[in-house]
């Protein structure tokens, strides 16, 4: 097998393990696998490709930061994986961007409106327990909406395969975060756990697919 495959199998390797781990409660394989996924994946890209974009290598870098910290219990581990993946989306939020060509005035208006009901929903769900959390919470929860609003926004505008898979990445990154959020300040539950990091893993790849499309024609 060539280095592309085999970095291929060891991210969905760690990935069935570390959601194993998740699942059954095993804590040292998510202690060994978790950390593995994102960086399995960031060779991947490197892998991949000839010429990378670097500003999606240093997404990848502070995505697995970000991994580590949120392993750990805790207020502060829980702000400085807030803060990695803050920057990390910042970083795919400057690569939709660049993608887009003009910027329609209808179509923003049309992209913006769903993203920000269902941000709208989610903070006003969690208020109430958000406490000394609110403003880091909604500063997080508006960049990851905007993510979501350029993605579209490119989308419409190009209708391509890279755009498509960057949008669905957005909105299933969204959704993990949206339960992430919801079990750790309203309602834990085991299954929620899973959630997250199934649709996680999925939203990653999913966006990496995408960077893989961006020295292709579509």
């Amino acid at each position: 097998m060539n280095k592309i495959k085999v970095t291929f199998f060891v991210f969905v390797f760690a990935s069935i393990l570390d959601v194993v781990g998740i699942t059954f409660s095993m804590p040292i394989l998510v202690y060994i696998f978790k950390p593995l996924i994102i960086f399995s994946l960031l060779f991947l890209y490197v892998f991949s490709l000839p010429k990378r974009l670097k500003w999606y290598v240093f997404a990848l870098e502070l995505s697995f930061f970000g991994d580590v910290f949120l392993m750990f219990s805790g207020e502060l581990f829980f702000i400085f994986g807030l803060i990695s993946f803050l920057i990390a989306h910042l970083l795919f939020i400057k690569i939709v961007i660049g993608r887009i060509k003009e910027f329609n005035f209808l179509k923003v208006i049309c992209s913006t409106i769903p993203f920000l009901i269902v941000f709208i929903l989610l903070i006003f769900t969690l208020k109430d327990s958000l406490q000394e959390m609110l403003w880091p919470v909604v500063i997080y929860g508006s960049t990851i909406t905007i993510f979501g609003i350029v993605s579209l926004v490119n989308f419409l505008e190009s209708k391509s395969t890279k755009s498509l898979l960057m949008l669905i990445g957005a909105i299933v990154f969204m959704i993990s975060d949206s339960i992430l959020a919801i079990n750790k300040f309203h309602t834990q539950e085991h299954l929620f756990e899973v959630s997250i990091m199934v649709t996680y893993i999925l939203a990653q790849y999913l966006i990496f697919r995408s960077m893989v499309l961006e020295t292709e024609k579509d």
